[in-house]
């Protein structure tokens, strides 16, 4: 790194105290497959010190029986929940167990899911329909760990989607499971029809029904995901609420997330300024890259945290067709970054 860059290194940003339990659920960005990886929730620990980052889901067969490190992830990233897909009370304990030692803050079971691939390995929302197995499942992970264990679910299934249907649901894995803390996607999931992309948008969102579970289960801390897509909407949903799950909002547009500490957590704290953190990565993306990590991994996260800042389009240009070549390195992000940063200067 060159010595202009020397002085942008991660204790320039503010940093918050970690959550206490529970209070995690406040605010928290949703596990989402080929998004949320180390390099991504990295990346947004950047930008909120609060917020409860979760990991890609990943399979107990995957754990157990991969080759890979399913497990990595870096220090810096706590709060952080494991969220894992399986329907084997014994295999799941053996992966909550291992995610413990590792340090993780929180397992989360995958009942939302409804790809075919899950359905076939018996998890995911298909789960929505076993609830007893579901509480077996809860049960068997609370038993060998001392962190939390949440599920995130929908609100219904195919025709199984009765506002009957979920409070069964939810009062069988919370008594017989022992499970306290639920996040709800508030859509039902279409098992058959329907792709995983259709499932996010086509089945009508139901907030009230997340808010009359809430009402009926006082005792239980309930989250809601789906469709939200500002912190004004999640201050609506935290009024009736105990926490908010943004998901796809916050990947596409992770400026946002320099704004959760202040707006939900604590009014004094620091807002980062998105070229800060852009620079406060460059010793994480160069320690990784001496690892062997291409360039490209890292920057396909970051591509949306100027938008509709004046640059942004040719910020998002000179990366998309530069960090994939050989030997692109922090130069490559820096270089980008002169895009967004003169039009400011021009302008003043």
């Amino acid at each position: 790194m060159s010595d202009n860059h020397s002085s942008h290194t991660l204790h320039t940003l503010p940093t918050q105290a970690p959550a206490a339990p529970f209070a995690l659920q406040r605010f928290s960005i949703a596990p989402m497959l080929d998004w949320t990886d180390r390099h991504c929730r990295y990346f947004h620990r950047l930008l909120s010190g609060q917020a409860l980052l979760y990991t890609e889901m990943v399979t107990t067969g995957a754990i157990i029986h991969g080759k890979g490190d399913y497990l990595a992830y870096s220090d810096q990233e706590h709060p952080v929940a494991l969220q894992l897909g399986g329907s084997d009370p014994a295999a799941l304990a053996q992966c909550a167990k291992l995610a413990e030692a590792r340090g993780y803050d929180e397992i989360n079971l995958n009942v939302g899911c409804p790809s075919d691939r899950v359905q076939n390995g018996m998890f995911g929302a298909c789960l929505m329909a076993q609830s007893t197995l579901v509480a077996d499942c809860i049960k068997a992970m609370r038993d060998v760990v001392s962190i939390p264990v949440t599920v995130k679910t929908r609100i219904g299934i195919d025709e199984q989607d009765s506002y009957e249907f979920l409070c069964d649901f939810v009062q069988t894995v919370a008594e017989r499971g022992n499970c306290e803390v639920f996040t709800i996607h508030a859509r039902k999931a279409w098992l058959s029809g329907l792709s995983p992309k259709e499932n996010r948008e086509i089945p009508p969102l139901d907030y009230p029904r997340v808010y009359q579970l809430k009402r009926d289960f006082p005792h239980l801390t309930i989250a809601i995901n789906g469709g939200i897509k500002t912190l004004e909407e999640a201050k609506q949903h935290l009024q009736h609420l105990d926490g908010v799950m943004i998901g796809r909002e916050a990947y596409q547009n992770p400026g946002m997330l320099a704004q959760v500490d202040r707006e939900l957590f604590d009014g004094q704290a620091a807002v980062p300024d998105s070229v800060d953190i852009v620079r406060a990565l460059y010793p994480y993306i160069e320690a990784e890259l001496s690892k062997g990590t291409y360039l490209g991994h890292i920057t396909r996260h970051i591509l949306g945290i100027f938008q509709s800042i004046p640059g942004a389009r040719q910020w998002r240009r000179h990366l998309s067709e530069n960090a994939h070549k050989a030997g692109a390195d922090v130069a490559v992000v820096e270089q980008a970054l002169q895009h967004v940063i003169r039009p400011q200067r021009n302008s003043l």
